[in-house]
């Protein structure tokens, strides 16, 4: 099972009533949260560790993750209230706002990491949670605890407006790059990461830091995959986006879904990848990715509408 570690919140999405007056839509949402469901979509074993709320939005959450098959035993329930992400779309950047403080998945702390069965063979990790207090320090923890015997996969999805501690959080992910196998980057958040410069030799370097690969997502211009033996690149397909929110979270699922499928999702196999193995899975990410962004909200494909 992959295990997908950090937030499940609800998405805020605008809208209009039939009046014509401004409105959200409540979708559940969340980088983790997409991920794992995006696996189970697409027929990987999945499963999902974050603070779930038993107030009117974490039900919600916990239905959409079970009918994507994804397992939630081993995700603690609470009476605090559920993250609210308010999302803005302007000049076609998306912006969000935040509604965090005290929630059931933000309050996470280190003392509440559960044991994994064996059956967890590599977990995911990134998004806000690794950027706010006390869960930060319990998904550090986690990967630091597991690191020697599991895949570890982590994406940061940098938020710069939620990042109040710029210099402790870049701290706290060259810890996590230094213990992940894989690391997945947008331009953005490399650009956050490492400074101006040249994304090739940016991603080049950062394989020298721990991982075994660096995958870089282009928007409009597909993905390259980077690693000590070589490099690979897959071309986004020409489709008409409605929505680009949870796109990156579809991608990382279809890299997990495709590596798990050939075997390959393991410290051996990575540590001597395959390039065939690498590109077919670089393949299915961004098909996955560009199936999500025609519709709107974090609605992953299934595996049935990849065939």
């Amino acid at each position: 099972m992959i295990l997908c570690c950090g937030e499940a919140l609800i998405d805020m999405l605008p809208a209009r009533t039939a009046a014509g007056e401004e409105a959200f839509v409540p979708r559940p949402g969340g980088s983790v949260f997409n991920t794992a469901v995006a696996l189970g979509r697409l027929g990987a074993p999945a499963g999902l560790f974050a603070g779930l709320s038993t107030d009117l939005f974490g039900p919600r959450l916990a239905a959409a993750a079970g009918a994507a098959g994804v397992d939630l035993s081993l995700s603690p329930r609470s009476s605090r209230p559920t993250t609210l992400a308010f999302v803005a779309f302007e000049g076609g950047e998306t912006r969000y706002h935040f509604l965090d403080e005290g929630s059931a998945g933000r309050m996470l702390d280190p003392a509440a990491l559960p044991a994994l069965p064996a059956q967890v063979t590599a977990l995911f990790l990134g998004g806000i949670s690794l950027a706010a207090e006390p869960c930060g320090s319990a998904f550090e923890a986690l990967a630091r605890r597991e690191a020697p015997r599991r895949v570890i996969m982590l994406d940061p999805n940098i938020r710069p407006a939620l990042v109040a501690g710029g210099p402790a959080h870049r701290a706290r992910l060259a810890r996590l790059v230094a213990l992940a196998d894989i690391v997945k980057l947008s331009l953005d958040d490399l650009a956050w990461l490492e400074g101006a410069g040249e994304a090739p030799a940016q991603a080049r370097a950062l394989l020298g830091r721990g991982p075994r690969l660096v995958l870089l997502t282009q928007g409009a211009g597909g993905a390259a995959a980077y690693w000590p033996g070589g490099v690979a690149h897959a071309p986004a397909p020409a489709v008409a986006v409605v929505d680009t929110v949870g796109a990156g979270d579809t991608f990382n699922a279809g890299v997990l879904a495709a590596l798990h499928a050939a075997g390959a999702l393991d410290r051996a196999a990575l540590a001597d990848p395959r390039e065939a193995v690498l590109r077919r899975a670089l393949g299915l990410g961004v098909r996955a990715a560009a199936l999500s962004v025609t519709r709107p909200g974090a609605d992953p494909p299934w595996a049935a509408e990849l065939r």
